[in-house]
């Protein structure tokens, strides 16, 4: 896997992923940025969501569930001191499907969160993780 961030100006870098996807990083006008991308940090926050989320939608399919929707929302605290690494990661799922069980939902929260999703492993090393769902209809 590879990746790369190339310097535009400023605090703005364009990134590459090693299959080809592109994504602006920006830093705030505070930092001496211009506000024309995520933060590094915000697509560290996406990438647990993103992960976390692919396996609780493949667990649930797995577990013939007629699967709509599946949202994840993260909120998270950083360290007051550099390196300012997340301290607290929250993430709540929000499901809607046919079929869909609390014990369903809830096993394949844990089963992401434990065994399947390597960015919420990693992040865990630093960050207290916390997890919640809820199933509409």
């Amino acid at each position: 896997m590879k990746a790369a961030a190339r310097w535009v100006s400023g605090r703005l870098f364009a990134g590459e992923t090693g299959s080809g996807h592109r994504v602006m990083m920006d830093g705030s006008p505070e930092h001496g940025g211009r506000n024309l991308g995520a933060r590094p940090m915000e697509m560290l926050l996406l990438g647990i969501a993103g992960c976390s989320g692919f396996d609780v939608v493949m667990i649930l399919e797995k577990g013939r569930v007629g699967l709509v929707t599946c949202d994840v929302e993260v909120e998270a605290e950083r360290a007051n001191d550099d390196p300012k690494v997340f301290t607290r990661i929250h993430m709540h799922y929000i499901v809607k499907g046919e079929g869909l069980t609390e014990d369903k939902v809830k096993r394949a929260v844990e089963l992401s969160a434990e065994k399947y999703c390597s960015a919420s492993v990693m992040l865990g090393k630093t960050a207290t993780i916390t997890h919640d769902w809820e199933i509409r209809a």
